[in-house]
C-alpha cells in the first residue's frame, strides 16, 4: 500500500516520472506551480504521482498521474485515482475531470472502470499543443478525450 502526502515548496518536481504522463516539461512546470502534486511512495520510493489544478469552484482536474514504470500493472494506478478523488472531496470539489489521448488505451480503460465517463473530445487538442507527433499503440495521439467523476462515486474497492 502507498503511502501520500503533499510535495513541499522546497522539493524539486518528480520531473522523469511526470514527463512520462505529458512530454511537455514547460506545461508541466506550469500546471505544477498552479495545482496540488501529490506523491505516492512505498518503502520510500516514489511509486506515483498525480497533479490536481483547480477548474472552478466545483470542478478539480488530474492534470498528470503517473506510475513508475517498475510498479506498473499492479494497481498503484487505482490507487492514485482512488486518493486523487478522495483529495478533491477533502478539498471541497464536487467533480473530477481527467484528460488523456485518444490513443492511450490502457489509460481510457482504467479510468472508466474507476468510474469516469467520458463528457467532451477536444479534436486535434495535441496537434495544436505540441510540436511533434505522439504516437501509442501504433495509433498518432490527435484528441483530447475528457473524462469526468463525481468525487463520490463509490470508488472503494
Amino acid at each position: 500500500m502507498m503511502e501520500f502526502r503533499q510535495l513541499q515548496a522546497h522539493e524539486p518536481l518528480p520531473m522523469d516520472l511526470l514527463l512520462e504522463a505529458d512530454p511537455s516539461e514547460s506545461l508541466v512546470r506550469a500546471y505544477s506551480e498552479s495545482g496540488w502534486c501529490t506523491i505516492g511512495e512505498q518503502g520510500g520510493a516514489i511509486v506515483g504521482v498525480y497533479v490536481l489544478v483547480a477548474l472552478s469552484d466545483t470542478v478539480v482536474e488530474i492534470k498528470n498521474i503517473a506510475v513508475a514504470e517498475s510498479f506498473r500493472g499492479r494497481g498503484y494506478g487505482r490507487q492514485l485515482l482512488q486518493h486523487a478523488l478522495a483529495e478533491a472531496a477533502l478539498r471541497g470539489f464536487t467533480f473530477v475531470e481527467i484528460g488523456t489521448g485518444n490513443s492511450s488505451l490502457d489509460q481510457l480503460a482504467l479510468y472508466q472502470k474507476c468510474g469516469f465517463r467520458m463528457c467532451a473530445i477536444d479534436p486535434d487538442f495535441f496537434r495544436r499543443n505540441y510540436p511533434q507527433p505522439i504516437f501509442e499503440n501504433g495509433i498518432e495521439c490527435r484528441d483530447m478525450i475528457r473524462l469526468r467523476s463525481t468525487v463520490n462515486n463509490g470508488l472503494s474497492s
